[in-house]
């Protein structure tokens, strides 16, 4: 009885300890604001001109999944204002993840790259600020981080 138990603890903690991470580094002129939301919402984080932010994948059993939600504003997240969304959703054995956008485009005219430390999963990029057709969900092995570059030099 006791070993049935701690399979699912063994396959959590295996999972945890061989996640990536998410990264967002700002190469805007500006200030950009970013929440993680998932079952719930992240405090603020403000990153000015050269910052970057970096959380560790992870699976959130409320919601299934995370959104980091970027906007220009400090109040972004509750005013309206348009949302840049870099989205993952974590299993044992894969990480997919996104970009999209609501509310209008926050980063129209800059490019936005989602680039990988490992050669063999996907890059997501908007040479202009903009969503390009189709899906843009990729997928990867769960060890890999994913960088999100704002206003990056190129694709």
């Amino acid at each position: 009885m006791h070993f049935t138990s701690l399979i699912p603890l063994a396959a959590v903690a295996s999972l945890a300890s061989a996640a990536g991470s998410a990264v967002v580094q700002n190469h805007c002129d500006s200030t950009v604001y970013l929440w993680s939301v998932g079952g719930s919402v992240g405090p603020m984080q403000t990153l000015n001109p050269g910052a970057s932010y970096s959380e560790e994948f992870y699976h959130d059993p409320a919601s299934g999944g995370i959104a980091i939600k970027i906007t220009d504003t400090p109040n972004g997240l509750y005013d309206g204002s348009p949302e840049l969304i870099y989205a993952y959703t974590l299993d044992p054995t894969n990480l997919f993840y996104d970009l999209s956008s609501i509310f209008g485009n926050a980063f129209e005219g800059e490019t936005l790259a989602v680039k990988s430390g490992s050669p063999s999963c996907p890059s997501i990029c908007w040479a202009d600020g903009i969503s390009p057709a189709g899906s843009q969900v990729k997928s990867c092995g769960p060890d890999a981080n994913e960088t999100l570059t704002l206003c990056a030099s190129s694709c």
